[in-house]
């Protein structure tokens, strides 16, 4: 008896629903259906119902049309999509939905000037759409135009807080150069949603490339505590831990990393470094060929491969790969010393004194060559030089804090070419222990060359990509054999040697 009542009590409510739901128009009779299939992710049929509906509508109906765009922008057909929302636009022109759609695909197409005309129209529609302020703070970033790009999203912060919003308004004062008010936004951020692992591993990255690495350590192990496979937190993690010298705990974690992304170029790049470091040069080699594989056109991997090749004393193959950056001479130079190449070095000291004019190194580098290939003479105008350039630091009030090491050969390629005692580096000798240890002795008649292992390796000793030029901040110089520098954001983690 029961069962016969439950059926009859849903027979009379269907009744009921039937009897009270309003008679919808022909324009949105399948629109329930159409939208029903469309969420479900079962396009075909979609479209099929689509294609009944517009026949039967003669293409008036406006939903009909806005999801069959939809669909064909999931598809790749973003010319399409446009064309269908337009006509959208046209059904219904004062609703702002179609026209942020029109001005999507038109982003989308590269149209960044359309668009940005588009969502103006849009926003006079509905001022309080935080989505068209963020879009347009977009199109203004692509068009190079930060200020406007700032105050859009300034603008759609106010009318609606965003991860996404708060990580474009970070990425403007990153690409004008302003690093503490990225960091200031990025800190809003975090505190505004505290359990986002892209905001909490960009501020950990944010504060590693300023040289804060207590709180760049404090933010990534956050992120790692929300998500311990997070790639990039594991991998900025682990090449802090390897700039310290932490080889076997940065090894660790990137052994985890190593589950979640095998294939990754810069992951297998990081852990060869921490091979180079611990002295295990054909492993090295090993994960190294493996990075170069997955990325063969990645110099920075190649330069490091490279240079594992000149710690080793292979210098064929450490010239093939350090010539494909040749921006970066002196470990080159050091090559081309090696293998006895002496016209090609002569060229590329030349091309080093020209590129980098302000370092009195290349000047010592290109000295101490030449004198070993006996033209003292060009080797005492390069001395010359050198000293022009060390003075010029010192009334300046520059770094010159120089190498012990670089300062005995100076002193030595002095008293060899007998260039007097009144330049800087033989005064900087006599208050020195260096000097002392150094004590000259009266030259002989053969000319006995100068330490070209010792002091040009250390002197042209430079990392990849962490050039003086660029607009991240510049690595402090160490010799071939020291510790990998730590990464920054803009070279996706990738570890050179420090300069």
């Amino acid at each position: 008896m029961s069962r016969f009542f439950c059926a009859l009590l849903h027979t009379y409510i269907d009744a009921f629903l039937l009897s009270a739901a309003p008679d919808l128009p022909i324009l949105e009779r399948r629109n329930w259906l159409i939208h029903l299939h469309y969420i479900r992710k079962d396009y075909e049929t979609c479209k099929a119902i689509i294609k009944e509906q517009l026949h039967e509508t003669q293409g008036m109906c406006e939903y009909a049309v806005y999801v069959q765009a939809l669909i064909m922008r999931l598809e790749g057909k973003i010319q399409q999509s446009l064309e269908l929302f337009q006509s959208c636009a046209i059904l219904n022109p004062k609703s702002s939905d179609n026209l942020k759609q029109v001005a999507r695909s038109l982003f989308l197409l590269g149209k960044h000037k359309a668009a940005i005309e588009v969502y103006n129209e849009a926003a006079r529609l509905n001022q309080k759409d935080w989505e068209i302020s963020h879009n347009l703070g977009v199109c203004y970033i692509y068009t190079k135009d930060f200020k406007s790009a700032e105050e859009q999203l300034n603008l759609a912060l106010q009318l609606n807080k965003h991860d996404l919003t708060y990580m474009m308004l970070g990425k403007i004062h990153l690409l004008q150069g302003d690093t503490e008010k990225a960091i200031d936004v990025y800190k809003s951020a975090v505190e505004f949603s505290p359990e986002n692992t892209e905001l909490l591993t960009t501020l950990g990255l944010l504060y590693m490339q300023l040289g804060k690495y207590q709180k760049a350590f404090e933010h990534l192990g956050n992120s790692l505590t929300y998500d311990p496979n997070n790639f990039k937190a594991i991998l900025a993690a682990g090449s802090m831990m390897q700039t310290h010298g932490d080889y076997d705990v940065a090894m660790n974690k990137y052994r985890v990393a190593a589950y979640s992304v095998p294939e990754s170029p810069p992951l297998w790049n990081n852990i060869g470094m921490c091979f180079f470091g611990k002295k295990k040069y054909v492993a090295a080699i090993s994960c190294l060929k493996r990075a170069n594989y997955l990325s063969p056109f990645d110099w920075k991997i190649l330069y490091n491969l490279g240079l594992v090749h000149l710690t080793m004393q292979q210098y064929a193959s450490a010239f093939l790969l350090l010539q494909i950056y040749p921006s970066d001479l002196r470990l080159l130079l050091f090559t081309l010393t090696n293998l006895d190449d002496a016209d090609n070095g002569r060229r590329s000291h030349e091309q080093a004194v020209l590129l980098d004019e302000s370092n009195p190194l290349v000047n010592l580098n290109f000295a101490v060559f030449l004198y070993n290939q006996g033209d003292k003479k060009a080797a005492l105008l390069q001395l010359q030089e050198m000293e022009r350039k060390v003075n010029a630091q010192v009334e300046n009030n520059s770094n010159t804090d120089f190498d012990p090491e670089l300062v005995e050969m100076a002193q030595k390629l002095g008293t060899a070419l007998q260039a007097g005692e009144n330049l800087y580096w033989s005064k900087l000798g006599k208050d020195s222990k260096t000097s002392q240890r150094s004590s000259s002795s009266k030259p002989s008649s053969s000319q006995q060359p100068l330490g070209t292992n010792q002091a040009l390796g250390q002197a042209m000793s430079s990392a990849a990509g962490y050039s003086k030029s660029m607009q991240i901040t510049a690595e402090p110089e160490a010799d071939v054999s020291s510790a990998p520098s730590p990464p920054t954001m803009e070279e996706q983690l990738i570890i050179a040697v420090q300069r």
